[in-house]
């Protein structure tokens, strides 16, 4: 029989997140309110939950991963004996030592456990904005589409005026004990699974099952400073929890549009390319770069410049979105050739030409 690591489809070193993420996509596809009538994928359904009780309790993992193999004890050999624990319930190990010491494990006869309350799943949800939108932030309405608690019956699954009744076959427990000799193996109850509840009268916009999908639209506030791919958390506005468990988080992803002009680096900072005359670049100048902000601002070129040298101008870049302040605005120099030169201005050159003693090529090539 598959173990419970099979189950859900992970290893057996396995992390916390990777089995709670195995679990919620397996449980989303095979929830017997998405396939109604399927015997098959309930019975998975019902595996993978009891596979979730086990591995996602570190206490109860550890005592699968040391009997999970079969062999209580150490031995399969002579005077051991083997047990599959396949189906076996962990959450109630008086279920499992009952049929030999005759009480529950955790606190005498009687002792119940039913399934624990489970937080919903996390929803992502994206929100688009220009690149000057970005900087300096906007308040705006976003439409989701998730499970909510039903809005007629609250979540309680039954007809109004109506609750649901401990279940009259596991008695509330919500699980069932098969005796196997010197051990009694519990199974979720077929007719509450697992609930220890059942509804005899369903509610009629929901069919009994506490949620229903719909579209609802959040507010979000978009902080300054964002970028492509931040992601802003919205606590409790995913999808409603199981069996009482709270909601989900809401995760708004931001797709921050390109800027004709500018463009981001690193954390906070932002990038202008400027374009340089030869003679700025060769004599230094003062000259005006354009802003984020809309106003222009004024950095100096020092004499000899060449394409591609960086001019930081503090406190102008995007804003932080931690702490105060703003990154910087880097001005990288483009020094440009003229393409067409009048008379006057060649004679002008070809005398720069024939007074300049240079020779960049000799300090390269030689």
């Amino acid at each position: 029989m598959a173990s419970l690591y099979d189950t859900l489809g992970v290893a057996k070193n396995a992390s916390p997140d990777e089995i709670k993420k195995a679990y919620r996509k397996l449980a989303r596809q095979l929830h017997p309110d998405h396939n109604p009538g399927d015997a098959e994928a309930e019975a998975k359904f019902k595996e993978v939950q009891t596979a979730y009780d086990v591995l996602s309790d570190p206490d109860k993992r550890k005592q699968y991963d040391a009997f999970g193999n079969g062999r209580p004890g150490g031995g399969g050999g002579p005077g051991g004996f083997n047990v599959d624990f396949g189906n076996i319930d962990f959450g109630d190990i008086g279920d499992l030592f009952g049929g030999i010491f005759g009480r529950g494990a955790r606190g005498g006869p009687g002792t119940q456990r039913r399934p624990a309350a489970e937080k919903g799943a996390d929803v992502e949800a994206t929100v688009s904005l220009s690149f000057e939108d970005s900087l300096k932030g906007i308040q705006t309405q976003i439409p989701v589409e998730l499970v909510t608690a039903c809005s007629q019956c609250g979540g309680s699954g039954a007809e109004l005026g109506t609750s649901p009744v401990i279940c009259p076959e596991c008695n509330g427990r919500g699980v069932k004990s098969e005796s196997q000799g010197l051990f009694a193996l519990s199974q979720p109850c077929p007719r509450c699974r697992g609930n220890g509840t059942v509804i005899e009268k369903p509610c009629p916009r929901c069919a009994g099952s506490g949620r229903e999908r719909r579209t609802k639209r959040y507010s979000v506030r978009v902080p300054a400073g964002v970028k492509d791919g931040t992601r802003i958390r919205l606590a409790g506005k995913g999808e409603a929890g199981l069996r009482g468990g709270p909601a989900g988080d809401l995760y708004v992803v931001t797709r921050v549009g390109s800027s004709t002009l500018f463009e981001r680096r690193g954390a906070d900072d932002l990038e202008v390319e400027v374009p340089v005359t030869y003679a700025e670049a060769t004599l230094g100048a003062s000259i005006d770069v354009p802003s984020p902000y809309g106003d222009r601002l004024s950095v100096k070129v020092p004499p000899g410049s060449e394409t591609g040298k960086l001019l930081r101008l503090k406190g102008h870049g995007a804003p932080r979105l931690k702490g105060s302040g703003r990154g910087d605005l880097i001005a990288r120099l483009r020094v440009t050739v003229p393409k067409k030169l009048t008379k006057k201005q060649r004679g002008l050159l070809e005398e720069f030409a024939r007074a300049t003693q240079e020779e960049p090529r000799d300090e390269v090539f030689s």
